[in-house]
């Protein structure tokens, strides 16, 4: 029965064109079956998630036995069938209890074969009818319906709604891309207030709950300002979905137009051979590693941060860490270094000059002076430590002797250092990280042998944030000083050639790990004809 042909014309192309014809003769057909009590009796097409309006057109999917037999017998009968909502879409053998009580009489075209074994057909729905009567439910439903004849006299109240439904439909379709501007037209040529809320329903496509309340609403005035309800609500969605869309496509407009002048940039310095600014300081960066004298170790990993860094977009965040770690590995003093002047006759004099009295002092430095001239590749330095009351020149005989030597003399105060971060640094991984003070003050020097004293030793502090006094145990030990370990840097630093001298009040509260490491030299208070 399927294949019959009687429904449609073959030679003809508009389907729902011939659909619509053929509606109509079948609508006089059904209007001529009405029995005595005013009813008709129709096939029922059971519909799982589907509600199809009156006078509207949809496409439906045919796959269960009973609904292809009760088309089937439409057909040969010519006859409309009735439409009805199932509550539960879930259910495959619906009974009388599992319909909504209205439905809606339709046409259905010829069915036409799917690949995956269903059947798909072209419907259109006529009146809106009550389900009085199940008069079969084997092998296909069979009900009696009354027919629904909606008021169409239009007074000033249903008028006045209808163009409010009208305003709201045209913001829709200004702003739904799926709503074609021949949607707003059509519906602005229907005059029938129960045609427009029906086409309206089609057109937004609600959620069945609401497509089923529409549909059980008879009242056209009541059905319209349900359908002004949810025209409002889906103008308020879309005009948020355009103002999100608007907000990111202009982001993308942006970032397309930073993209499209950055290349014009790139353009023009390609022709004037200056080259792109990012790329140049990337090569700029490896030209300073390939000129600076780093060891292996060193050399390996700024090469592969350069490497990172190069894949980066200039505007990434972590360009600027990256850029800080470079610069800190290529101003950090790894081979730069000064003579030392082991002169003692020369050191004796500086000294004298600059000092009355500490004569044991003095002796100890041109001691140390006159062993390395002895022995000058010997790289262990003493760790010299002046103890005494404050004012008795602890701080600029180490100056005298960084003179006297011919090295850069740097200092960091000690007192009241609590944070063991101070010394050994904090890691990339912080916002702001820095080496720690050991580091800074090397780079500072520009030489990797000054003369580095560290004053007032004996008034480190300790407290939650680690023990400042053990992180100077590595700095100031000859066996591990060699590759000092920075967190910030990560790299082993040789602090080996540096001469550290140490100055402090009392031996009393520095810690005895820390004073083994040291060779004390006790600076006596002046007495009154040394002052003088």
């Amino acid at each position: 029965m399927r294949d019959n042909d009687w429904y449609f014309d073959e030679e003809d192309e508009n389907i729902s064109g011939a659909l619509h014809r053929r509606t109509e003769e079948l609508y006089e057909i059904s209007d001529t079956d009405l029995d005595p009590d005013g009813l008709i009796e129709c096939p029922v097409l059971p519909l799982r998630d589907l509600v199809v309006f009156p006078r509207m057109i949809s496409p439906i999917f045919v796959g269960r036995d009973a609904s292809l037999l009760a088309i089937e017998e439409a057909h040969r009968n010519n006859q409309t069938v009735i439409a009805i909502t199932q509550l539960d879409p879930d259910e495959d053998h619906p009974g009388p209890q599992d319909f909504m009580m209205y439905g809606v009489e339709m046409a259905v075209g010829r069915l036409l074969d799917m690949p995956d074994g269903s059947s798909s057909a072209l419907v259109q729905g006529r009146r809106r009818v009550e389900v009085v009567e199940f008069i079969k439910t084997k092998p296909y439903i069979r009900v009696r319906a009354r027919p629904i004849y909606e008021i169409d006299e239009v007074d000033r109240q249903l008028d006045a709604t209808m163009r409010t439904a009208l305003e709201l439909f045209q913001k829709c379709v200004n702003l739904d891309r799926s709503l074609p501007d021949e949607a707003y037209l059509y519906a602005l040529n229907i005059e029938e207030p129960a045609w427009l809320s029906d086409m309206l329903a089609t057109a937004i496509s609600p959620p069945l709950e609401e497509r089923r309340i529409l549909l059980e609403t008879i009242d056209p005035l009541e059905r319209l300002q349900k359908v002004i309800g949810i025209l409002a609500r889906e103008v308020d969605v879309l005009e948020l979905e355009d103002e999100i869309h608007t907000r990111a496509q202009s982001e993308v407009d942006r970032s397309q137009r930073e993209f499209y002048l950055r290349e014009q940039i790139k353009a023009i310095q390609s022709e004037l051979g200056e080259g792109d600014i990012w790329s140049r300081e990337i090569q700029e960066l490896k030209v300073r590693l390939d000129s600076a004298a780093l060891p292996e170790e060193v050399q390996v990993r700024a090469i592969k941060e350069v490497d990172r860094l190069s894949q980066m977009p200039p505007m990434s965040p972590e360009v600027g860490i990256i850029r800080t770690y470079l610069e800190w590995i290529l101003e950090l003093p790894w081979s730069n270094r000064t003579e030392d002047n082991l002169d003692v006759k020369h050191a004796g004099k500086i000294l004298e000059r600059d000092h009355y009295g500490l004569r044991r002092a003095k002796e100890r430095i041109l001691e140390y002076i006159a062993v390395r001239s002895l022995k000058p590749k010997r790289l262990r330095q003493p760790i010299l430590c002046f103890i005494g009351p404050p004012g008795t020149g602890k701080t600029s005989l180490g100056q005298s002797i960084a003179e006297a030597l011919g090295r850069k003399f740097v200092r960091i105060s000690l007192g009241g250092v609590r944070d063991e971060a101070e010394i050994r640094g904090h890691r990339r991984t912080y916002i702001g990280a820095l080496p720690g003070r050991i580091l800074q003050t090397m780079r500072r020097a520009g030489t990797n042998n000054p003369l580095f004293m560290l004053d007032e030793i004996d008034k480190l502090g300790q407290d939650f944030r680690g023990d400042p006094a053990a992180a100077m145990l590595e700095v100031l030990d000859p066996e591990q000083n060699y590759a000092f370990s920075d967190h910030y840097l990560e790299l082993p630093y040789d602090l080996s050639r540096v001469m550290f001298i140490t100055t402090a009040n009392t031996a009393a509260t520095i810690p005895p790990a820390l004073l083994d490491r040291m060779e004390i030299i006790e600076f006596p208070g002046y007495i009154e004809e040394e002052k003088l």
